[in-house]
């Protein structure tokens, strides 16, 4: 009997459930939010606070702490030098997740699991559209102009197509079909 033993089984062997949730934390920390089902977010989500805590720390066996765990060292320069400062106002509460519906080959509880505070990236808008298309024509009529002149004209060589049927003439041989 399994009294008070509070933890998510997510129906695996523990070396399965310990992969998974590492899985878990390192593709929300890369991808700052994921879509993912109910229960596999609850049991992830003890031990990003954990990581994201570690992080606010920033001291020096707190980062061998979540290289133990995550296993990469440009993931926990993001962790420490991106996500860790992003956080330093609170305390706890890290994460979020938002319940959007059922999947539909198995109608499990799907939810979107993501940090509470996202940082977004900025994209640079292009400067003048109509200034760089007239150059860009002018300079590749004038590259294709050059590249026919130096390149002499090649022929293709054609291989004889294989008719579907073709090979199966092989097999049925009436000599060998003969008694």
């Amino acid at each position: 009997m399994r009294h008070k033993k509070l933890r998510h089984q997510l129906n695996r062997f523990t070396s399965w459930h310990k992969a998974t949730l590492i899985s878990l934390a390192r593709n929300i920390l890369i991808q700052q939010s994921i879509k993912t089902t109910v229960s596999k977010a609850k049991a992830a989500k003890p031990l990003i606070e954990k990581l994201i805590g570690l992080a606010k720390q920033n001291t020096l066996a707190a980062k061998r702490t979540a290289f133990s765990i995550l296993s990469d060292h440009k993931l926990v320069v993001k962790l420490f030098n991106d996500i860790g400062p992003r956080f330093s106002a609170r305390s706890s509460g890290f994460t979020r997740i938002l319940r959007f519906g059922q999947r539909r080959g198995d109608n499990a509880k799907m939810a979107i699991f993501e940090l509470t505070e996202i940082k977004k990236e900025i994209k640079k808008s292009k400067k003048t559209k109509e200034e760089k298309p007239e150059e860009t024509v002018k300079t590749e009529t004038v590259k294709q102009e050059q590249h026919k002149e130096e390149r002499p004209p090649v022929e293709k060589e054609k291989k004889p197509q294989k008719k579907f049927l073709g090979g199966l003439k092989n097999i049925f041989k009436k000599e060998r079909d003969a008694l």
